[in-house]
């Protein structure tokens, strides 16, 4: 038994369920609407196609045609595609079934355009256009004229078979025969009375020989024995002499490998198959000429306003590779010819890898004699540390020695001053003494003028002993009369009846530094004591000169000469003279051997030291 408020809670459901029924509903009609709105604004396409689908034709039309169409509208399109049986399209009867066929498939479709691409596929919307397409724009393609389609435009592309020929006499200029390849079938034969037709005007030039209806195995046959200057024009075989069928691309594979002459072809769909080449008809130019009148339909414009248009689709190309396979020189080429499937040559083909190479082993190679002049310039500091290590041993042996000989030469120096002071100066002052006393004890001496004279001789000795001293320690005459007259006066007191000094000079500077006049000077003065005391020599010239910024003095003596590195090691004078004329820039030659004299070079420049105090010359 229901109560009042199960009444009130059944209805509320039955009311709920409605309306979200009536949503639903409304939901798929917008849906529906939405769907309609947007197909409306595609375009629908169909394309009926004369070939096969696996035939060239089909297969560029069904790449490009869609994506050029697309291009140009901007939009999305719906297309399709059927194929007619040429082959068969000659019975009523299957016409007719594909027409039933399409009527029922496209029943729903109402199309903005139709594509008629081949003769075969005209002729059928020509008999069927009323009942299929009534009021759709047809663009069609076909090889020969023929009466225009109402509502209708498009491209008509003659097949210039015979375009080849010309080419191929081009490239081979001996050439006397051509092999023309057909097959059996009826379509066969329609292409071979086309190849009759076109060849009649070379028949005069070329034995031409029609290889048609043969078995396959006869074809071969026949063309591997096929007679030197020819070739094999390839035109189609669907069906051969035994009822075989073939897909005419595959059975041109066959017929270049079988033949021994060059295959040439009309159609650029059998480039890549073996023919030589030719005046190709293009298909991809075919199918971009048949989308640019559609383009211009769907835009709008009527179809019939459009004119048709006949351009020249064949494109003189030939395969690079056939020409290598049967030497044809590529000098023969037409200009204009397209070369397709041309190998780079190996500098092409591997240049990457060549530079890349390249650039290693230059790489390499720099880091190679990088390497290889590190370790040279590494020998180099090596050998010069050791040579710096062996200088600085020698520097630091001669400046031992030289420091022995110099505490030596300097005791020797103050014994010989002692012994001059103690045998000349300090005798003489005793002596002086010793008179002086006589003459302060005996006033009344009858020989005190005696003594008092031989007091002053001996003063004046005593006197010119301390000036000789002092003068062979400091010579005041360079200071006071400069470097020529010292020189000179060096020459005078070292004369000896014995040996003859013969002094020059030539050209020299009024003053110069006193540093070079006394430098100058003590090695002059080193020389000549050297060439008197141990040279023994009897004549010893001497040459000053100066020579533009440069002073030279050259000693020369006739005495017993030296070993000069000998000396080097073991004496003084020569270490003196040589460190003195470092200290002004200067250069010491010495040139001497046993029992040839000695001859001394130096030669100082003017600029060595700064003329602080200038010594007259």
């Amino acid at each position: 038994m229901l109560n009042s408020s199960g009444v009130s809670s059944y209805n509320t459901a039955s009311v709920s369920g409605r309306t979200w029924l009536l949503l639903v509903v409304v939901t798929l009609a917008n849906l529906t609407c939405a769907h309609a709105a947007l197909a409306a604004d595609q375009k629908r396409v169909l394309a009926l196609y004369t070939t096969r689908r696996d035939e060239q034709l089909s297969i560029v039309g069904e790449r490009q045609l869609p994506q050029l169409l697309e291009a140009g509208l901007g939009e999305s399109l719906d297309y399709y595609s059927e194929f007619i049986d040429s082959g068969r399209f000659s019975e009523p009867s299957h016409a007719d079934a594909f027409r039933d066929f399409l009527r029922l498939k496209y029943l729903a479709q109402r199309f903005d355009l139709v594509f008629a691409l081949g003769d075969v596929a005209v002729e059928f919307v020509r008999m069927h256009q009323r009942d299929l397409f009534p009021d759709t724009p047809i663009v069609f393609f076909a090889n020969q004229p023929l009466h225009v389609l109402p509502n209708s435009t498009g491209v008509i592309a003659e097949l210039k078979l015979a375009a080849t020929l010309p080419m191929a006499a081009h490239l081979q200029p001996d050439l006397k025969n051509v092999f023309v390849v057909t097959g059996a079938s009826s379509r066969d034969d329609v292409w071979l009375g086309r190849v009759r037709a076109q060849f009649q005007p070379f028949e005069s030039r070329f034995a031409i020989t029609y290889l048609s209806g043969l078995t396959t195995k006869e074809l071969l046959a026949r063309l591997a024995s096929l007679p030197d200057r020819s070739i094999v024009y390839y035109v189609l075989v669907y069906q051969d002499g035994a009822g075989a069928n073939f897909a005419p691309i595959d059975y041109l594979d066959r017929v270049q490998l079988a033949a021994r002459v060059p295959t040439y072809g009309w159609s650029d769909s059998a480039m890549d198959h073996g023919i030589v080449g030719g005046s190709l008809f293009s298909q991809e130019a075919l199918i971009e000429a048949v989308a640019a009148p559609a383009l211009r339909v769907l835009h709008g414009e009527p179809a019939s306003s459009i004119p048709v248009s006949a351009p020249d689709l064949n494109v003189a190309q030939v395969d690079w590779r056939q020409l290598r396979r049967w030497g044809i020189s590529e000098a023969r080429i037409p200009a204009g010819t397209l070369v397709k499937f041309r190998e780079p040559e190996r500098w092409d083909r591997y240049k990457g890898y060549i530079l890349a190479a390249l650039i290693a082993l230059l790489a390499q190679s720099l880091l190679i004699a990088g390497l290889l002049l590190q370790r040279r310039m590494r020998r180099w500091a090596e050998i010069r540390v050791r040579e710096n290590e062996a200088a600085l041993r020698t520097s630091h042996e001669r400046i031992h020695d030289l420091g022995g000989r110099l505490l030596l030469a300097q005791e020797a120096e103050r014994a010989r001053i002692a012994r001059e002071l103690h045998d000349d100066v300090n005798q003489q002052v005793a002596l002086l003494a010793i008179d002086l006393e006589l003459l302060r004890e005996g006033r009344q001496r009858p020989d005190a003028a005696t003594l008092v004279e031989e007091a002053c001789e001996r003063a004046h000795g005593i006197a010119k002993s301390l000036h000789d001293l002092s003068h062979q320690l400091h010579p005041a005459r360079l200071r006071m009369l400069g470097l020529v007259p010292a020189l000179s006066g060096l020459q005078r007191e070292l004369s000896r009846p014995d040996c003859v000094i013969d002094f020059s000079s030539d050209n020299v500077p009024s003053t110069l530094p006193h540093d070079i006049t006394l430098c100058v000077f003590r090695v002059a003065q080193e020389a000549l004591h050297n060439a008197l005391t141990h040279g023994a020599a009897s004549r010893v010239q001497v040459r000053l000169r100066g020579e533009s910024d440069m002073l030279v003095m050259t000693i020369v003596d006739d005495g017993v000469g030296f070993d000069v590195d000998d000396a080097w090691r073991r004496g003084l004078g020569l270490v003196s003279m040589g460190e003195r004329l470092e200290s002004v820039a200067g250069t010491l030659d010495i040139q001497s051997r046993a029992g040839a004299g000695t001859r001394l070079s130096i030669s100082v420049p003017f600029s060595a030291a700064a003329p602080v105090e200038a010594t007259p010359v």
